[in-house]
């Protein structure tokens, strides 16, 4: 009975974790899904939501949910800008090309950042009182509630966003061919700021959930959570949104199974181990089809 106990409570502990990968993983699949880029800089855009969510609390003085709204408003800007600025000029140069770009404005993000705000870790302020939910022997904590709500809230409104408006059927017409699109009268370039726009805020989120689940910040954490993120959309299939969630919480799960049973040590390698077993068995992720190319 111990070992089931610890097995579920590791289950709900891995459901928050998965779901903070999830909105990040939103991100990257949105994005390959448009323009099939590898957004290496993602990670980035949710370290500076981190820190733009930490300032709103500790210099403003605001309440979570305010200062989580302001740091995806201001991160969205960041999204477009980073876009129109890096990615719009390569928008048909080859694939490498972009991608050592993706790269070098994480490193740009990242030093920017220690520039400004210094490498030393910051403390994120304890917004949330301590309480916690005993159910049925199961702790559930007050930042775990906050993460599974706002991850709900926000997965749903992308839903209706990609699903029922007029912008998320332009999304999902240029998701299929760009190039078509746009000769049908879809403004590809508005399309694909908006892309931008909703990943990076998704990508905020995360950061400000991240901050107040581990209390900690820094300029370089978004580097292991931007890979993961990208390893939990390749497992559901990049480009497949429900993928994207599906990976986080797989991956998420994954982890504090193997740091609650075997030794947080290989937390970290579990993730890439399992990077390498899709690669190998289903490359096209477990929502994903082969799609076979004539030439």
């Amino acid at each position: 009975m111990d070992f089931i106990h610890q097995f579920i409570q590791q289950l709900i502990n891995g459901v928050s974790l998965g779901s903070i990968y999830a909105l990040i993983a939103l991100g990257y699949t949105m994005i390959y899904g448009i323009i099939k880029l590898i957004n290496f800089a993602h990670g980035d855009i949710y370290m500076v939501g981190a820190y733009l969510g930490f300032f709103a609390v500790t210099f403003g003085n605001l309440p979570i949910l305010p200062a989580l709204l302001i740091s995806m408003a201001v991160t969205a800007c960041l999204g477009m800008l980073v876009e129109k600025l890096a990615y719009k000029p390569l928008r048909h140069a080859p694939r490498i090309s972009i991608l050592i770009t993706a790269i070098g404005v994480s490193f740009f993000l990242e030093y920017t950042s220690m520039y400004f705000v210094t490498p030393t870790p910051r403390t994120f302020p304890n917004v949330l009182p301590s309480i916690s939910f005993n159910v049925a022997g199961f702790v559930v904590n007050g930042q775990q509630l906050l993460i599974f709500g706002i991850t709900i809230v926000l997965m749903a409104l992308l839903t209706y966003i990609v699903q029922k408006t007029k912008l998320g059927k332009a999304m999902r017409a240029a998701s299929f061919d760009t190039e078509t699109a746009q000769l049908m009268g879809i403004d590809s370039d508005r399309v694909i700021s908006m892309t931008f726009c909703i990943g990076s805020a998704l990508a905020a989120a995360a950061g400000v959930l991240v901050g107040v689940y581990y209390n900690t910040i820094d300029p370089l954490m978004g580097i292991m959570p931007g890979l993961k993120a990208f390893v939990a959309a390749v497992l559901g299939g990049i480009g497949i949104l429900p993928g994207a969630v599906v990976g986080g919480i797989i991956l998420g799960v994954i982890e504090a199974l193997v740091s609650g049973f075997i030794s947080s040590t290989f937390r970290d390698a579990a993730a890439f181990a399992i990077l390498i077993l899709v690669l190998l068995i289903k490359p096209s992720g477990l929502f994903g089809n082969n799609v076979n190319e004539k030439v």
